[in-house]
């Protein structure tokens, strides 16, 4: 992975991890240094193919995890305000994905979205969005994106999932 440079932030924009004193800071990184971290740590997931932006959450021995944010995926929610975190992954470090989720919404607002958007699994809690100001918004349908004339392999979890949002 290429040299990280964090960027200089402000105290609101550290997260300090568990009672050990541990300052997260925030760099901007490239889309293949994101997608090298999601392919070594994401759980379901492969890398994205395009994003808007993307952001690493450091601690004093490097990257932490990883927020990509891009167009919607749906073509309903594509309307040229809105964002979403098409991944978010962390090596598990503290308060790491609540960071992560706090920043994306600040960059998406800070460009002139309206809005960001994310889906989870029913069977993840939630706790790191509503941290970071998320609202659960409601379950949308899964299933395969398979079609006769248009078959697919689907590789990632085909059920239904939550959406989540913040407004700026």
């Amino acid at each position: 992975m290429s040299e990280w440079l964090p960027i200089e932030t402000s105290g609101r924009r550290q997260a300090r991890s568990g009672g050990c004193g541990v300052v997260l800071r925030l760099a901007p990184c490239d889309l293949d240094e994101a997608n090298e971290f999601v392919a070594r740590h994401h759980r379901h997931h492969p890398p994205v193919v395009g994003h808007k932006f993307s952001l690493a959450a450091l601690d004093d021995h490097g990257v932490v995890g990883v927020v990509i944010v891009g167009r919607p995926v749906s073509r309903m929610r594509d309307d040229g305000t809105t964002l979403e975190v098409t991944r978010l992954c962390t090596n598990g470090a503290k308060n790491a994905c609540s960071f992560l989720y706090g920043a994306a919404a600040r960059a998406a607002f800070a460009l002139g979205f309206l809005r960001i958007g994310t889906y989870t699994l029913p069977d993840e809690g939630g706790a790191s969005l509503r941290g970071a100001g998320w609202k659960l918004i409601g379950e949308r349908g899964g299933g395969s994106w398979d079609r006769g004339e248009r078959p697919r392999i689907d590789k990632h979890p085909t059920q239904a999932k939550l959406l989540w949002e913040r407004a700026s």
